[in-house]
């Protein structure tokens, strides 16, 4: 893969990021914009435990989507205070993935605040992840293709991002937000999928503060050096072609995906994996 550095800034001014990065749609680190928030001294995985320990959080793994998944179907469920303590202990593929800390614990509304980026974000969907040393998200964009601010807590974090324009590359899965799901893009069998060979994207790591601008429709992987958390921030799309596929998305693709599991089970599974492959070496 054809992966340069993400720009890292140690601040920035609203217009400074209108012009630099929102404009040509272009990511960003910022590495000290949230010192001023006291969750910047307070976030950590043991403050977390003690603030929502008993609250019942949902958990995903790595395992391959099945016909038999509901949408955003978590795979297990644990009380907070014993995924921490998981996670402290030994490396886990469980992982917590959007969970509305607005919604589940209002406490930590007045740990952070909605800075003002020149972007109207929308402030009821601060959503968290969590995530244990080698734990990763599959490579993937969000249905909304919204521009998504996202601030990381406790640890160390490999990002690896795409934009749209890279989608002929990246062995996408049909109806889906996904790309084949037995690729490891930290180290990528370029024998077994050489078409990643041409995809131009970034990449950089993430550290206690630091924020991170992916812009809309970005592809990402995250993968934790370290057991950590982070929050997002979203603003929804301006390009009107962006909102228009974020209305398909959201109103048609993911109900016709649902509907043609039920209909097809794993051979529908099976056949958008198939034609991940025969598309992407189509356009080779």
């Amino acid at each position: 893969m054809q992966l340069q550095k993400i720009d890292k800034v140690k601040t920035i001014t609203k217009e400074d990021f209108l012009k630099n990065y929102f404009k040509p749609q272009k990511p960003v680190v910022i590495e000290r914009f949230v010192e001023d928030w006291p969750a910047f001294t307070k976030w950590d995985l043991n403050y977390m435990a003690e603030v929502a320990g008993d609250k019942t959080v949902p958990l995903y793994d790595n395992r391959p989507v099945s016909h038999k998944d509901g949408f955003n179907e978590p795979h297990a469920e644990m009380k907070m205070s014993e995924y921490v303590a998981l996670l402290k202990k030994e490396p886990t593929n469980y992982r917590i993935f959007l969970w509305n800390i607005l919604k589940e614990v209002p406490q930590l509304q007045k740990d952070f605040s909605y800075p003002d980026f020149g972007l109207k974000l929308m402030k009821g969907l601060p959503m968290l992840f969590f995530g244990g040393t080698d734990s990763y998200t599959f490579m993937h964009y969000d249905i909304d293709l919204a521009n998504i601010f996202h601030f990381h807590f406790q640890g160390k974090k490999e990002v690896i991002l795409f934009d749209q324009k890279q989608n002929d590359y990246l062995y996408k899965i049909p109806h889906s937000l996904i790309t084949r799901e037995d690729i490891d893009f930290h180290n990528p069998d370029y024998t077994k999928w050489p078409a990643l060979k041409k995809a131009e994207g970034y990449i950089t790591n993430l550290e206690h503060g630091n924020v991170l601008y992916m812009p809309e429709g970005y592809w990402h992987y995250m993968r934790y050096i370290t057991p950590g958390f982070s929050m997002s921030l979203r603003a929804i799309a301006r390009n009107p072609k962006n909102l228009a596929k974020a209305i398909y998305n959201i109103a048609v693709m993911r109900y016709y995906d649902q509907l043609m599991r039920k209909l097809k089970g794993q051979k529908w599974i099976d056949w958008k994996n198939e034609q991940a492959i025969l598309r992407t070496n189509k356009m080779l």
